[in-house]
């Protein structure tokens, strides 16, 4: 395993265990905006069925030609679209589970899009969240050099084609105000975005004490405005 993928496991694996302690033994899960099914497939391979609702036709025929080889095509269904057309895909109270990973960041308007997402969740359904949070890119734009971008995020401006950043307050407060109960928060890469990718290659046994460094403190409070994620779980 190359150090970026060793890194990429460290950045997904604290979401990834999250969501499976979520997932019942049959359920029906949407991907909003799911792009190539980086989650899609390896929910399916559980036993899950899944849909993936993305604008990018590119996308779709990636994730559909890694759900084949997967051998999980049967259980992934790909559609071209995204929230403002999701309730003419997807019917009320129809899914188990929703995904709403790197999103938020992306709409005009987060506060209607988790409205419409509550929608589709059947009653004691769940709604992860993975969004950007400021706190964190504030200090990546200010560490960089980038001092007048950090005053933008610190602000609450978007940047360019990063979208919106919110802190975690601001997502449990837009999720109160989808009417949904918000049950788990995590920070997510707290210093695996920090850790240069070399260490990883020199250090036996780096990648391991990584992430156990970052299962530590993904659910303590002190630690969540260094994420650079945060990951939040919901119910209906």
């Amino acid at each position: 395993m190359s150090a970026s993928e060793r890194r990429g496991a460290a950045r997904t694996s604290i979401v990834w265990e999250s969501l499976q302690g979520i997932l019942g033994s049959d359920s029906d899960v949407l991907d909003i905006g799911g792009g190539t099914g980086g989650f899609a497939v390896r929910v399916a391979e559980l036993g899950h069925r899944v849909r993936v609702i993305d604008p990018s036709p590119d996308a779709l025929a990636a994730l559909s030609r890694r759900a084949q080889e997967g051998d999980v095509a049967d259980r992934v269904t790909g559609q071209q679209g995204d929230i403002s057309t999701l309730l003419e895909a997807v019917g009320p109270e129809s899914v188990d589970v929703v995904l709403c990973h790197g999103v938020l960041e992306v709409v005009d308007d987060p506060a209607s899009a988790l409205a419409t997402l509550a929608q589709v969740l059947r009653p004691g359904g769940t709604l992860s969240v993975l969004a950007n949070q400021r706190h964190a890119a504030v200090v990546a734009r200010a560490i960089a050099g980038h001092f007048g971008q950090a005053r933008e995020i610190l602000d609450g401006a978007a940047v360019g084609r990063s979208g919106h950043r919110f802190t975690s307050d601001e997502i449990t407060g837009l999720l109160d105000g989808a009417g949904l109960r918000v049950t788990s928060i995590h920070g997510i890469r707290v210093f695996a975005d920090l850790v240069p990718g070399s260490l990883l290659d020199l250090e036996p046994g780096a990648t391991q004490a990584l992430l156990d460094l970052e299962r530590a403190v993904a659910t303590r409070s002190e630690y969540l405005p260094l994420a650079t994620q945060v990951h939040v779980l919901a119910t209906r």
